[in-house]
């Protein structure tokens, strides 16, 4: 029998639904869901399967793929496949999968909110309606803004035209230079310092890798405007977080959105919390009410396809079985 684990550390009617969509699309396979990776030892010695997103492993990753011998495949419910995929301690048989080309809308709608919310300083606006204070200031435009996404995939190729619909200058940012509709041109990732003095946005969307860690640092920060605005809708570890607070705090950038970061949940005793020029959601810019109903028919393919043995035939494989050691699927 087929043994799955589901970890997922999200709210528990979200979970229940991931659990149930995959449980009826393989009644006959072992199917257990977890919502803390702390619960997972008793199933490490029988799981064939696991479910999951990179940061729910947190510092336990290289335990997990470490003790569970008969694991053949990872399959996670996001786009980045980072803390499994690019963990030293990935066996070279198991197979990664990931959730590829339906983030497009809810992120490119998360990012134009991200940016609307800091040029007219909604999270203010927000503060004095509970403090019943009558405050007003002009706002900042998108029109004719210039804003640089960092990271040219899917989403973005989404989020660009969206943005030129607002009369913004769109540049991107990327390791494969080359025409993209919807962008003004791209340029390197090696110039991102000498071009981000243009933007009024600095836009993350890029996934997280070696290559990626901090890419966003106290150069980059020294480089922008200071009425720039700083969106992180990618992974914490893309961004310096030390940097970025100094740069907060001493008004090298004007602002930020937040919504992913280093460490998750974000602690309480985080200087972000409290810091009236940032923007925190939690790690939600990709879903939606639909993100469950459209990725279990993805996750149900698959399942389909592995226990078939048509390994070939999983949609969204990252890292076939059978990759070299030390293969970097993010880079």
């Amino acid at each position: 029998m087929t043994s799955i684990v589901i970890l997922l550390g999200l709210a528990p009617g979200q979970t229940q639904r991931y659990y149930n969509g995959i449980r009826s699309g393989a009644p006959d396979a072992k199917v257990t869901l977890l919502s803390h990776v702390s619960q997972i030892e008793p199933h490490l010695a029988e799981m064939d399967v696991l479910i999951t997103h990179g940061p729910y492993l947190a510092d336990r990753a290289d335990h997990v793929l470490s003790n569970s011998p008969k694991l053949k495949w990872i399959q996670g419910i996001g786009t980045g496949v980072d803390n499994f995929a690019d963990r030293p301690t990935l066996r070279s048989d198991v197979t990664i999968t990931n959730i590829h080309g339906i983030h497009g809308n809810p992120m490119s709608e998360a990012a134009l909110a991200a940016m609307l919310a800091l040029s007219r300083r909604i999270p203010r606006n927000v503060r004095n309606q509970a403090l019943q204070t009558w405050e007003s200031w002009p706002s900042r435009l998108l029109t004719g803004k210039t804003v640089g996404i960092l990271g040219v995939g899917s989403i973005a190729l989404t989020l660009a035209p969206r943005c030129k619909a607002f009369d913004m200058t769109v540049i991107g940012i990327s390791t494969g230079v080359r025409p993209v509709p919807g962008f003004d041109r791209i340029v390197h990732r090696d110039s991102l310092i000498e071009v981000v003095k243009d933007f009024d946005y600095l836009l993350l969307q890029t996934p997280y890798s070696p290559e990626t860690h901090n890419i966003v640092n106290s150069a980059v920060f020294d480089a922008m405007k200071p009425e720039a605005y700083l969106i992180n809708l990618a992974r914490g570890g893309v961004v310096d977080e030390a940097a970025l607070l100094a740069a907060l705090q001493n008004g090298k950038i004007a602002g930020a959105a937040l919504d992913v970061f280093a460490t998750e949940p974000l602690p309480k005793n985080s200087p972000f919390w409290s810091m009236e020029n940032v923007l925190i959601t939690c790690h939600q810019s990709s879903t939606h009410e639909g993100t469950i109903d459209a990725i279990v028919p993805i996750i149900n393919h698959n399942i389909s396809q592995f226990r078939r043995g048509n390994i070939s035939g999983m949609r969204n494989i990252v890292r076939p079985s059978g990759a070299a050691h030390g293969t970097n699927p993010l880079a």
